[in-house]
């Protein structure tokens, strides 16, 4: 990766970052997401977030009021009760239609305008706990669905928050806690807010609404790319996860996210020349930095690894020193 190149993508993350949320911007928040409180047809309840988006209502996910006889949200000790539902099965965002809820709503803004590595940060209600929880992190994926994105972030999350909101530091809502993949290194997504603000002015349907599959919890096969590419991924399966990126480079030849997993899976069996060349189309994911300061070391231009370790540790201070000690150890 030539200087340029480097210098200009730090110049967008110096941009990029911003102060941590004030502690009344919290406060304001933390009284619009909600817990979400669902009566289940078996005579069982459930548990989620919500939060308000528009007067007298409030969104959460899809698969939180499935199967629901009654719906309601707390705010302030008391309960609301949602009088209808407009889902978006598809996308997993569903709109409770309130009355007389006297909360105003938060501000939003569109999840295409978000930047690989921006400061974000989630408010919802895991488990029981009876106050909102707040994780922070960076946006790390943006994954092109229907008419917007599907965002993917470092900020954390319990079961029980799924509803909860995703804030940029101006806390504008840019995305709806949904899912996350298995195991102790999961990848947490967030649906598009976009999809939000469309069910904003339709009618609401009746509270007791039949069901059906989000796009996630659809058989393997039928997943998106972002979701087949994760388990070969995380579990270093190259051969693998080669395949299914190149299916992915084929069917979305422009897609950045499609060519840095080619490129990950290219990188891991060594086949370094043309995974150089694929990295640099996707230089807004810190791994992509990882690899090129490894490529350029092993070629023995010490000097581009190091602007590829200074250019990491913008993003990540802790893979930055990895990057360094890996580098030490090549032959």
């Amino acid at each position: 990766m030539t200087k340029l190149m480097i210098g200009l993508f730090l110049g967008f993350i110096s941009a990029s970052v911003m102060a941590e949320p004030a502690d009344g911007l919290m406060q304001e928040l933390n009284s619009r997401v909600l817990r979400v409180q669902v009566g289940l047809k078996n005579g069982q309840y459930g548990l989620g977030s919500g939060v308000v988006v528009a007067e007298n209502q409030v969104v959460t996910n899809c698969h939180v009021v499935a199967n629901a006889s009654s719906i309601s949200v707390m705010s302030g000790g008391a309960a609301y009760h949602a009088v209808g539902v407009k889902p978006d099965w598809e996308h997993d965002v569903c709109m409770l239609q309130m009355e007389d809820l006297p909360l105003t709503p938060v501000a939003m803004k569109s999840s295409r305008e978000l930047k690989y590595e921006q400061p974000v940060f989630t408010i919802g209600y895991p488990s029981f706990v009876a106050a909102p929880v707040s994780t922070s992190g960076v946006v790390k994926g943006l994954f092109t669905m229907d008419d917007s994105v599907i965002v993917r972030a470092t900020s954390t999350f319990r079961q029980g928050a799924s509803g909860g909101g995703l804030f940029d530091d101006s806390g504008a809502l840019v995305g709806l806690i949904t899912l996350k993949s298995p195991g102790k290194d999961a990848y947490y997504y967030y649906m598009s807010v976009d999809w939000v603000k469309a069910l904003i002015n339709k009618p609401a349907g009746p509270i007791v609404v039949k069901s059906e599959l989000p796009f996630w919890g659809k058989p393997a096969a039928e997943w998106p790319y972002f979701m087949k590419v994760v388990f070969p991924y995380l579990h270093k399966d190259w051969q693998g996860l080669k395949v299914i990126a190149e299916q992915w480079t084929a069917k979305e030849p422009q897609n950045t996210e499609a060519w840095f997993y080619l490129a990950a899976a290219e990188y891991e069996t060594r086949d370094f020349t043309i995974a150089e060349q694929h990295l640099h189309r996707v230089i807004q994911h810190s791994q992509a930095f990882y690899y090129l300061g490894m490529i350029a070391e092993a070629s023995g231009n010490h000097g581009e690894a190091m602007a590829n370790v200074d250019a990491l540790s913008h993003l990540d201070t802790e893979k930055a020193e990895e990057l360094k000690v890996a580098m030490k150890s090549l032959p």
